[in-house]
């Protein structure tokens, strides 16, 4: 890709600076349990009971299936036919049919059935195959390969318990008893086991780019015991793999990761800048610029990229620490701080940080979901417009990709040319004005 934007910017006459983020400590949801192996192969009936489309299920080669779907082993699956036939007893004790129809596009076959079915993981059936006289002959006795479960589903409420655990044991839902009273929270693991052993009574945890807010009220041998006291009317689902944000617990943890330090060494090949993600002190800093003094690029740019609440804290001691001695910009990436700081909180810190990096001449990169609704659906909310137009006093506007980033950033283009007669940065030209 690197080459390609050379390649390209060299035949166009133009510059064309490479940007490389190191990602920092992802501190993410663990694992979930899964539930059994079954697909349910689900028949839709009108309201008079009669069906109007068959139940459908796609089936993958041995080892290729994603969760809560079917697959078979290589020798069957090269060998299926549309029109085969799959005879089986299912899970409830039901004899039903998959009808195969024809193989998709994307590998996997596409099976029908008439009748609902509940068909399990090592499932027996018949695979059979029609004759000339149009009845079905028993190719051979099969069963369906292992094929992973689906996640167990977790949905909290404000009020609801959770148990961060500093293991790695899949997260589970909670246990009720008969009448539905839980006998124990729901739990989730953590990316980070030292980070939960940092929480305290009272600290903030804030789940999936804020979806879920809760507070510390216990501390175990198991982990730290969470109280929502933020989240959706209708509950929030817990998945695997979603951003924890800790804005008042002290983390300790090393600037950079050893992720991040193998990542180095390509940014130091192939990019002009360097994005340092979670930067929070003048020592994080330092630790990036001896890191690359040790690469021999002791002067490629730095971005510093400000997402938490104690990044804005020390952003002052950041910029006075760093410049002179390091090429800087920094990013304000509004995702992480509206999580960290609140919405409300994050449109006044935002006008500051602008204020402060002008102040220090130093360019900033406005970030995180500008015309993000244009670039991923093609059209646009109207506050989005008025974001898009704050973001000329910055000096670099970040959008996100989507199918439709060249309108996203054709109507941009056009929005910050109409502001800059308007605005230069945080001051205000005054120009004059006309319909």
């Amino acid at each position: 890709m690197a080459q390609l934007v050379r390649k390209l910017a060299a035949a166009e006459g133009r510059t064309c600076r490479i940007l490389m983020d190191l990602a920092g400590h992802k501190i993410r949801t663990g694992p979930l349990e899964r539930e059994p192996a079954v697909k349910h192969v689900h028949v839709r009936r009108n309201t008079l009971g009669a069906m109007v489309m068959p139940g459908e299920a796609l089936i993958y080669r041995k080892g290729s299936a994603p969760a809560g779907q079917l697959s078979l082993p290589d020798e069957v699956f090269e060998q299926l036919q549309p029109d085969d036939r799959l005879r089986l007893v299912d899970t409830r004790g039901k004899k039903r049919s998959l009808h195969i129809v024809h193989r998709m596009a994307s590998g996997p076959w596409l099976a029908q059935s008439k009748r609902s079915a509940y068909v399990a993981a090592d499932t027996p059936f018949h695979w059979q195959r029609a004759d000339a006289d149009g009845g079905f002959h028993t190719l051979s006795e099969q069963r369906f390969a292992d094929f992973p479960g689906m996640s167990v589903t977790i949905r909290l409420h404000v009020g609801d318990k959770l148990l961060l655990t500093a293991s790695q044991t899949p997260g589970r839902a909670a246990i009720l008893n008969p009448v539905g009273e839980v006998m124990a929270p729901a739990s989730i693991g953590c990316t980070h086991p030292e980070v939960v052993k940092a929480l305290k009574v009272h600290d903030l945890v804030w789940i999936d780019d804020g979806k879920l807010g809760a507070v510390v009220t216990a501390i175990g041998p198991e982990g730290a015991l969470l109280n929502i006291v933020h989240a959706h009317d209708k509950g929030v689902t817990v998945l695997a793999e979603k951003g924890f944000n800790f804005p008042s617990t002290p983390l300790n943890l090393p600037p950079l990761s050893q992720k991040d330090l193998r990542d180095l060494d390509t940014v130091c090949q192939l990019a002009d800048m360097v994005g340092f993600s979670f930067v929070e002190s003048l020592g994080d800093m330092e630790c990036l610029i001896a890191a690359l003094a040790q690469r021999g690029k002791p002067h490629l740019p730095i971005i510093a990229k400000i997402e938490t609440a104690r990044g804005v804290r020390h952003l002052p001691e950041i910029l006075l620490g760093t410049l002179g001695r390091h090429p800087l910009g920094v990013m304000i990436a509004r995702g992480d701080l509206a999580v960290e700081l609140g919405g409300v909180r994050l449109a006044e810190i935002q006008e500051e940080l602008l204020w402060l990096c002008e102040a220090a001449h130093v360019p900033v990169i406005w970030a995180t979901q500008v015309l993000e609704s244009l670039a991923k659906n093609g059209d646009l909310s109207r506050p989005e417009y008025t974001d898009a137009a704050m973001s000329g006093r910055a000096d670099c506007v970040m959008l996100n990709k989507g199918p439709h980033i060249i309108k996203a950033l054709s109507t941009l283009s056009d929005i910050l040319q109409r502001m800059q007669a308007h605005q230069q940065k945080k001051t205000a030209r005054l120009r004059a004005l006309h319909w």
